[in-house]
């Protein structure tokens, strides 16, 4: 067996590189303005729903075990983005406040694709960042969040949502038959509130105060602060307004991410508060190959979930005995999630056959969901 080159290790992860594209595109609409600005939400979320139509399904799976050397032009892709995400949108700013050509209609568009970039990518590289051993890869997701003004996200997701997924503790599981349009709201108070918490929980442990200087929530209010501030600094008021509207836009697209993953799903209680292990059962699977480019694998999530640490190219994907399967990748399934009534259409039969394949001895799924305890407040 031979030893894989340099260059054969960087042909294997150039796919997941085109996002780099998504800068000299933006900075191109930032010249051009006018229509052409609705390319940045066509060039991401619909040109690779048709890229995945034509690309197919990916149902390789890489050796779990390769080792780190070996994944250097991966995870290099995740390691220069935070400069290059920051450089742009300050970058654009700057020339949007000032370019003749641009009014105001076309700053918010310029903004809004501005979040698609912070929200499509920026955002999965801090997901992945985040769950990773070195503290500067976790520094990097905290200044990714921070971009975003969502540095709580990170307490969320590894101290929440992961212990709590498929359960009622877990705001950002999305409860059967709750639209998005319920859920964005419940989650964007929930979420916070529970990240509050679990910190707080964490240095009670400790016998430390909420309030000491080892809370991240420090941290997190100290970079969202700062890019604010540079925002304001760079751009004025207006330059303020499309660095607050970007991140409201990327925070859009990480809950509908959220809303698709774990639709329906519930963990089994199993009584004293107590519920089974978390399995790739309890996350919806999507093998769309061209998607998973885009997203670095986070449509792999039935795997993530069952091995956090885990780095994206080594996910594993699953059949559908072993993890429920999304009919189409996030970015179809996203825009099905903007139309409740097409969702629940599209979706609630695949929950009933879920649940009845994995627990057919729940038989009222309406009175047990019922008999499970909301977050304490």
């Amino acid at each position: 067996m031979t030893t894989p080159t340099a260059l054969s290790k960087l042909h294997r992860a150039f796919p997941f590189w085109m996002s780099l594209l998504l800068i000299p595109l933006i900075i191109f609409l930032a010249l051009q303005g006018g229509w052409w600005l609705i390319l940045m939400p066509l060039s991401t979320w619909w040109m690779f729903s048709v890229l995945d139509h034509f690309a197919g399904l990916d149902v390789d799976n890489a050796d779990p075990n390769t080792s780190e050397d070996q994944l250097f032009w991966y995870k290099l892709i995740t390691l220069i983005w935070p400069a290059l995400q920051i450089a742009t949108i300050f970058g654009i700013i700057a020339y949007a406040v000032r370019a003749d050509h641009l009014n105001g209609l076309e700053l918010w568009g310029l903004s809004f694709g501005l979040g698609v970039i912070s929200g499509t990518i920026g955002i999965t590289y801090a997901h992945e960042l985040m769950h990773q051993k070195p503290k500067y890869e976790r520094w990097f997701a905290d200044i990714l969040l921070g971009s975003v003004l969502y540095g709580h996200f990170r307490s969320e997701h590894l101290l929440v949502h992961h212990r709590y997924i498929g359960t009622r503790r877990d705001p950002v599981t999305a409860r059967y038959n709750e639209g998005f349009h319920r859920f964005f709201p419940r989650v964007l108070r929930d979420s916070l509130r529970s990240a509050w918490a679990a910190e707080a929980a964490m240095l009670a442990r400790k016998g430390l105060p909420v309030w000491d200087g080892s809370n991240p929530f420090w941290r997190y209010l100290a970079l969202q602060a700062g890019f604010l501030a540079l925002a304001l600094l760079i751009g004025g008021w207006v330059g303020l307004l499309m660095f607050v509207n970007q991140a409201l836009v990327a925070i859009w697209q990480l809950e509908l991410t959220n809303y698709v993953e774990h639709y329906g799903l519930t963990r089994k209680h199993l009584g004293g508060g107590k519920y089974e292990h978390v399995q790739p059962r309890h996350s919806w699977n999507a093998a769309q190959k061209a998607s998973n480019w885009l997203l670095i694998n986070l449509q792999r999530h039935s795997d993530h979930h069952y091995k956090p640490d885990r780095r994206f190219p080594l996910l594993q994907t699953y059949t559908e005995d072993v993890a429920p399967q999304l009919p189409y990748g996030y970015p179809v399934m996203t825009a099905v999630a903007m139309v409740p009534p097409l969702w629940t259409r599209m979706m609630n039969a695949r929950v009933k056959r879920w649940r009845a394949m994995y627990y057919p001895e729940i038989t009222d799924w309406k009175a047990y969901n019922k008999g499970l305890h909301p977050l304490p407040r």
